[in-house]
This record gives structure tokens, C-alpha cells and sequence, in this order.
């Protein structure tokens, strides 16, 4: 009997420590569960709604990598949301809005408020691509070695490589395309960073109507009583600043707290101090180029107009019909990283810049947008433009050093090659992809 007591007593002792234990554990790993829900519920809401997978799909492929594979999701097919939770003991909900994609809510968001959502030209389903949305007829250029081209590109479809799609464009003709199982040329491909670029060329667009100078500053009330005033839009387009930020997808950093926590992700890096001098600390940011999309928003007199530009001005201006781009709860557009779009439309933004900045006879920019684009960032190891990257020092050395790209997390991909005239767009899930051996294969299969 006393055996029974004793043991008793240290039964409730040990569960109440381990209680204890429980509890503090939660408490300090409560800002990351947040997090990691969030992901999870926010990936797993766009991906079944906006780009049509499953609930198993997704968890077995884009959500099935550490940490967020500890979280578990649940959808409302009728409410069109996504429920992510970690262990059970937090939630957090996304919901899909038609025309404005999936956002991470707050208990007090309001989901049956009308939202305003951008106005949509409709898709041409009859001219050849790249020009409108039909297949073209089959070039055959005497010049392309079709083995070695295709046996380049069988080479990124593996398990390491976890490729999703290629599409290789030459003399604006499709002459390689290839796709995971599972996915077509109607899937939706989100481009994380790639979106960077959409921003990026909203501003080319705006200056060559005349409507934006780049070199502006005073951009911000809250920067008018410090150095933050000297901060142009150039230096936001080049990520040279000078701003605070941590761009660690990894940690709970200022980019995980931005796309997972906040209302407003346009005025994230507004509120950040410097810590260097604007044209001399370049540091890569997502809030950098959320605070741009802020930016365009103060260029329309009424957030319809700053809706519809993103689509009337660049996205169906050139037939990227199958983009969405995502809002929050702000409803502002999410600059730095929620663009979705099939691969075949990722291709054609690299094929209007290749054609500096002319499509089908009507010029977007100009050419002097696209050098100002691609001319190296100071300090940033001539690894960076304006929303670009670039090889100007060869970080892939077989490739000619004027490639430049449109890149997102885990090797998204728009490869521009003006030499070539090509453009090579790469999805899928891994960054560790072989860029430099893909590309050089490609190049080595044409003759010039």
C-alpha cells in the first residue's frame, strides 16, 4: 500500500513536471509554431485552390520538407480555406479569394467582406504562343542538335533535382519542354522571388510613361527626420538601401515574421532603421520589394487603378493569363514572392525583356530600362541589378557573363541569354539544381 502512495506521488510529480515542461517549451517556441502553421496553411490554401492540387498532393510534395512537415492541414472546400496546425496545439487559417489569391487571415479579418479584385482582359486562346496562348506550329531549325538538347534537359529530372518543369524558348519558338509527372503546361508554378521582377518591371513600365523617376527620395513620412529621406527608389530597385533587414527563411527572421505574421507587408521594412548608407550596403530583401509594390500604390489616385495596373500594364498586357498575384490582408499585391503562373507564361516575361521591352510591335519600356536593369549593383559582387540577378562575374562560368535572370526559393528560374537568343525557365523544389551544366548543354546543342 505504501508502495502504491509513494508511487503515486512521484507519478504526479514527474507528470506535473512534465507539464511544466510542456508548457515553457510551447511559450518559447510559440513566434516559430506561428510560423510554421502559417507556411502551412498559406502554401497548402493556394496550391489547392489556385493552382488545383490536392490536399494529399501537397502535403506529400510541397509541404513535406523540415519543419513544416510537423504540421498537418485540413481544407474547407466550401469556404475555400486551409487550416494548418503543429502538433495541435496552434492554428492558423488562409483563405482563397477569386482574382487575389490565398491570404493568411486574422481572427478579426473579415472572409465575407467584398474585396476589390483587379479587372482581367481575356486570354487568346488562338494566336501561337508566345503572342497568345495556342500551340504553335513545329519549327524545326536545322541548327539544333534535338538528342543532345533533350538529353540535356532529361538530366535535371530526378529525385535530387526535383524539377517540375523546363521550357527551353529560341527565336520566340518552343524547342524543349518537359514536365514532371503530374504537371502540364496548364500548371501553375509559384515563383517566390521571380515576382520580385514582375515589381521590378512595373517600374520600368511607369518610367517609361513618364510617371515614375527613379532617382526620387523623401519616399516615406517616416523618413523625413532622418538619413532614411536620401533613400531613392533606385536604391530600393537595386537592394542598396542601407535598410535593416534579415532575409533567413530558415529562423525566425524578418521575412518569415513579414509573409507569415503580418497585415500589411508594405510597410515592413518602412519601420526599419539603417544600418549602412544607401548605395553602399547591398542586402537582399523581400521587404525592400514589398515596399515598392507600397510605392506603386501612391503612383494611382484609387487602389482599383493599382489593382488593374499589374495586370493591364505588364501581366495580360503580354499574355501571362494564367498569373495570379497574390494579395494580403491590406490588399496589396505581394511583391517580393506570390506571383503563380504556368511555365510557358513565366517564359514570356524573359522573352519581353529579351526583346528589350517590345511586345508584338508595342514597346512596354525600352531598352535602356533593361541596361539600367542589368548593370550591376555596387557592392553586390555583380551578382544583382534592378530585381535582376546577373553573371557580370561569372558565378555560372560557362555562361556568357550578360546572362541574367528572374531567380525564386528553392530554383525558380527565368534564364534571359541575349546572345542565344534564348530564354530557359526552371521550376521545381531544390536550389541545388546543376544552373551552370543545364545551360551550357543547352547552348552547346545549338549552333550559332
Amino acid at each position: 500500500m505504501l508502495e502504491t502512495v509513494f508511487f503515486m506521488k512521484n507519478f504526479k510529480r514527474i507528470l506535473l513536471l512534465v507539464v511544466i515542461a510542456l508548457a515553457i517549451t510551447i511559450y518559447y517556441n510559440y513566434p516559430k509554431l506561428n510560423i510554421l502553421a502559417g507556411y502551412s496553411a498559406k502554401n497548402t490554401a493556394s496550391s489547392v485552390f489556385l493552382a488545383g492540387r490536392s490536399l494529399e498532393f501537397t502535403d506529400a510534395n510541397d509541404n513535406n520538407f523540415s519543419p513544416i512537415n510537423v504540421t498537418s492541414d485540413e481544407i474547407n472546400v466550401e469556404e475555400k480555406s486551409a487550416t494548418g496546425s503543429v502538433y495541435g496545439l496552434l492554428k492558423r487559417k488562409a483563405v482563397y479569394r477569386e482574382g487575389l489569391g490565398a491570404v493568411l487571415v486574422t481572427d478579426d479579418f473579415d472572409i465575407t467582406k467584398p474585396q476589390l479584385t483587379p479587372k482581367r482582359s481575356k486570354p487568346d486562346n488562338t494566336t501561337p504562343f508566345p503572342y497568345g496562348n495556342a500551340d504553335h506550329k513545329d519549327t524545326i531549325f536545322a541548327n539544333i542538335d534535338y538528342t543532345k538538347l533533350n538529353e540535356t534537359i532529361d538530366t535535371i529530372f530526378n529525385d535530387r533535382n526535383q524539377t517540375r518543369s523546363v521550357v527551353v524558348v529560341y527565336k520566340n519558338k518552343i524547342i524543349a519542354e518537359k514536365y514532371d509527372t503530374g504537371f502540364t503546361k496548364e500548371s501553375k508554378q509559384l515563383g517566390w522571388s521571380m515576382t520580385k521582377s514582375i515589381t521590378g518591371t512595373l517600374f520600368g513600365i511607369l518610367k517609361c510613361q513618364g510617371k515614375v523617376d527613379v532617382q526620387e527620395n523623401n519616399l516615406f513620412s517616416e523618413w523625413e527626420n532622418d538619413n532614411r529621406k536620401n533613400i531613392t527608389i533606385h536604391n530600393l530597385l537595386q537592394m542598396n538601401s542601407g535598410l535593416e533587414w534579415e532575409e533567413d527563411y530558415n529562423t525566425i527572421s524578418d521575412v518569415t515574421k513579414m509573409l507569415f505574421l503580418e497585415k500589411d507587408m508594405t510597410k515592413t521594412q518602412v519601420r526599419k532603421p539603417l544600418i549602412g548608407q544607401p548605395n553602399e550596403t547591398w542586402n537582399y530583401s523581400s521587404g525592400t520589394s514589398n515596399v515598392l509594390s507600397g510605392i506603386l500604390r501612391t503612383k494611382f489616385d484609387t487602389h482599383q487603378e493599382y489593382l488593374d495596373f499589374w495586370y493591364t500594364g505588364l501581366i495580360d498586357k503580354i499574355g501571362m493569363n494564367s498569373m495570379i498575384v497574390e494579395t494580403d490582408m491590406s490588399n496589396h499585391y505581394v511583391g517580393s514572392s506570390y506571383a503563380w503562373a504556368t511555365t510557358r507564361d513565366w517564359a514570356k516575361l524573359g522573352l519581353l525583356y529579351l526583346h528589350n521591352g517590345e511586345w508584338n510591335g508595342e514597346h512596354l519600356f525600352d531598352k535602356d530600362w533593361v541596361n539600367y536593369a542589368t548593370t550591376p549593383t555596387p557592392t553586390s559582387n555583380g551578382e544583382y541589378g534592378a530585381q535582376i540577378w546577373l553573371n557580370a562575374e561569372g558565378k555560372y562560368p560557362d555562361i556568357p557573363k550578360n546572362m541574367y535572370s528572374f531567380n525564386g526559393y528553392k530554383g525558380q528560374n527565368v534564364f534571359i541569354l541575349p546572345d542565344q537568343d534564348l530564354v530557359v525557365v526552371r521550376t521545381g523544389l531544390t536550389k541545388n539544381a546543376d544552373v551552370n551544366t543545364l545551360l551550357k548543354g543547352i547552348i552547346n546543342s545549338i549552333k550559332h
